[in-house]
């Protein structure tokens, strides 16, 4: 089944992280990729070192889409294309496989939409997926099977207080 956790509130990763390890400690085998993170976020560092995850991170960071360059958001678009080619690829491997922010790139055309749509239906007999990201689009919401809306109404980042390790990345 597909899983969607969407929302401007804190938590979509940290749901998907504790249904990876979840998962993996039930025995299946965990497929965890981030998309538009560069691969610091505290979660990863415990992530490898879980017997059943693996983890894969771009190649290609930086930073966040709005602030990258027309040269720098086709760069990302070719490197998710192939991103996304590796995962399918291997995803005979899994039985859960986490897009995190993978809304994000899909919104931002960084993904093949009706490749990357087809994909998830073809897993939905066969595995568990997870997408994260705000403002998912109608055909995301469709395909998905859970749909979990995380909002946000309080935030320390209102009062001025940046994120914090650990808790936050």
């Amino acid at each position: 089944m597909i899983h969607l956790y969407h929302g401007d509130g804190k938590g979509k990763t940290t749901a998907s992280v504790g249904l990876a390890v979840r998962a993996a400690g039930s025995g299946m085998k965990v497929l965890f990729v981030q998309f538009f993170k560069d691969g610091s976020s505290s979660e990863i560092d415990v992530l490898r070192f879980i017997p059943g995850i693996d983890v894969l991170i771009p190649e290609v960071w930086y930073g966040r889409y709005r602030r990258m360059t027309a040269e720098q958001q086709e760069e990302i678009r070719h490197c998710y294309t192939a991103l996304m080619h590796d995962i399918e690829k291997r995803a005979e491997r899994y039985d859960l496989i986490v897009l995190d922010e993978a809304v994000s790139a899909y919104n931002y055309g960084m993904l093949e939409r009706d490749s990357f749509v087809e994909t998830l239906k073809e897993w939905k007999s066969s595995r568990e997926a997870v997408l994260t990201g705000r403002d998912p689009a109608s055909e995301l919401r469709e395909v998905a099977d859970y749909v979990t809306e995380m909002k946000k109404e309080k935030h320390p980042f209102d009062e001025g207080i940046i994120a914090r390790k650990g808790i936050e990345f």
